[in-house]
């Protein structure tokens, strides 16, 4: 069984923060609810909360926020098929790609933390990589002229009109 770690229940916090910011003076309910949680958790110096007894009001907004997550890690490069124990595309073990399916919400979570903390699978570094070098390329292919105004460093800010 695995619990919600605090890192994503802060998560949730700032998804509704943007969502329903409340007045100044109040929370909107999915923000008081996670709110509490968080409290509880930072009070308790615990990094984990357990998913079954967490309070419902809670558990409701933090599964809407879990909702726009991705679900799962593959990048249908899959090294366990081959007999590694490690998927080298996604960095998930062999069990938790055949129990993927089954996993709940916190469990899938945790493989998601776990996975992202030892970015050593081939979504976090060979082709964040290749996105970086793509960007590199895409940069050169089109360079931007700063002779003319030396204040538009940046391409997606338009020409200044000629001055009349």
């Amino acid at each position: 069984m695995a619990g919600i770690h605090i890192a994503d229940i802060e998560s949730a916090i700032n998804w509704w923060r943007q969502r329903s910011p409340g007045d100044g003076v109040t929370l909107s309910p999915e923000l008081r609810a996670l709110a509490e949680v968080y409290a509880l958790m930072v009070f308790h110096h615990e990094t984990e909360c357990d998913e079954h007894t967490l309070p419902a009001p809670a558990m409701a907004a933090w599964m809407r926020w879990y909702d726009t997550t991705p679900d799962a890690p593959c990048i249908a490069i899959c090294s366990t098929s081959q007999g590694d124990e490690l998927c080298k595309g996604c960095g998930r073990s062999f069990d938790e790609v055949q129990d993927w399916p089954v996993f709940t919400p916190a469990e899938k979570r945790a493989t998601w933390r776990r996975i992202t903390l030892e970015g050593t699978a081939w979504r976090f570094n060979r082709y964040a990589e290749r996105a970086i070098e793509r960007a590199i390329e895409r940069s050169v292919e089109q360079p931007v002229d700063r002779t003319a105004d030396p204040a538009s460093d940046r391409r997606d800010t338009p020409d200044p009109a000629p001055n009349d």
